[in-house]
């Protein structure tokens, strides 16, 4: 690998013998391959992880948002079908003609 950096880990020693077995089975080719193939898998642990969380936290945003326009819809539909009914009874006192009222089916 290009553009290596050396660096120092402390291990217990229990650990460091756990690791060498790895190394003594023929797993990985050194320490050095075993730690990086750690490290890596530890980050994209670490990405998926934090993109989990990053979701559930942006579908949480969108249920709330969700829930805010569907109360404002229903506000609104209400405030229209008011303002229909009202259009009707209109309609039903300037008839006049025979004092009936129209009835209405309303699905």
């Amino acid at each position: 690998m290009a553009n290596n950096k050396k660096i120092l880990v402390s291990l217990p020693e229990n650990l460091l013998d756990e690791l060498d077995e790895f190394v003594d089975i023929k797993t990985f080719k050194n320490r050095s391959q075993l730690i990086r193939e750690a490290v890596i898998s530890f980050i994209k642990e670490r990405k998926k992880i934090d993109m989990i969380e990053y979701m559930k936290n942006g579908y949480k945003e969108m249920g709330n948002l969700n829930i805010e326009l569907a109360e404002y819809g229903i506000a609104l539909e209400c405030s229209e079908f008011a303002e229909y009914e009202a259009s009707l009874a209109e309609s039903d006192n300037s008839n006049g003609s025979s004092g009936e009222k129209r009835r209405y089916i309303l699905c």
